[in-house]
């Protein structure tokens, strides 16, 4: 039996498809989710091991890591999914906010790999971390600028993760930007972000799906990003 692959907030949108398709290449799965819905019990009916954990706070985040360590002898990947999005235009204080994004975004995930590298090091050939990062990373957000830092710092730590753990472990990041649309998406707001990629928008989940197999089947890279952003950034230039 192969080492499980442990995936944070795999209940919905790209987390649940990357769960689904590795279940589905009969690859044990660990996940985390933060509140209970129908997605829990459907990746547990297929084998997987679930964790409830809430990253905003360090104690679940340490509950969360013997959880892990409870449930498995190795790893052979890490993938930090989970995320939460605020804007600006919340109640919470300001304080508050960026706290609560760098717990997620930036905490849980360097806490996670120092307390589980070892467990990776036990995998047969190199094992990976992926950082699920943003194009924010990069350009900034003014209506999400606690956000958008957190996945700044989530991105440095690639590259500081991947200088520590080489050779052994590879550590790379994937940065989506809109691969889908919500649901009370209107046709206005689609006509809108459309007007700022290259490419059609929200092409959906199988995009981070198989950067993701991309990631996990590469032997000589790390300290990278895969941009998954339909050339939104050349869109002005």
């Amino acid at each position: 039996m192969p080492y499980p692959i442990f995936i944070t907030g795999a209940t919905q949108r790209l987390g649940l498809a990357i769960a689904r398709d590795l279940l589905s290449q009969d690859t044990p799965v660990i996940f985390t989710y933060r509140t209970p819905k129908p997605s829990v019990d459907e990746l547990v009916h297929k084998g997987a091991i679930a964790v409830k954990a809430d990253f905003s706070t360090q104690a679940a985040i340490d509950r969360a890591i013997l959880e892990v360590k409870a449930a498995c002898d190795g790893l052979r990947a890490i993938i930090h999914n989970a995320s939460d999005w605020a804007p600006e235009t919340t109640d919470e204080s300001d304080g508050a906010r960026i706290a609560r994004m760098m717990a997620v975004h930036a905490s849980a995930p360097y806490c996670i790999n120092k307390a589980l590298a070892s467990y990776l090091s036990k995998t047969e050939g190199i094992a990976d971390i992926i950082h699920m990062t943003d194009l924010v990373q990069e350009t900034g957000s003014e209506k999400h600028l606690a956000y958008a830092a957190s996945k700044a710092a989530l991105h440095n730590l690639t590259l500081s993760f991947s200088r520590a753990l080489a050779p052994e472990i590879k550590v790379n990041s994937i940065a989506p930007s809109l691969l889908m649309f919500n649901e009370g998406d209107d046709e206005a707001y689609r006509e809108r972000a459309s007007a700022k990629f290259l490419l059609p928008p929200a092409p959906g989940a199988h995009e981070a799906v198989n950067a993701v197999n991309f990631v996990l089947g590469s032997d000589y890279m790390t300290g990278q990003t895969i941009h998954l952003n339909g050339g939104r950034p050349l869109k002005n230039c």
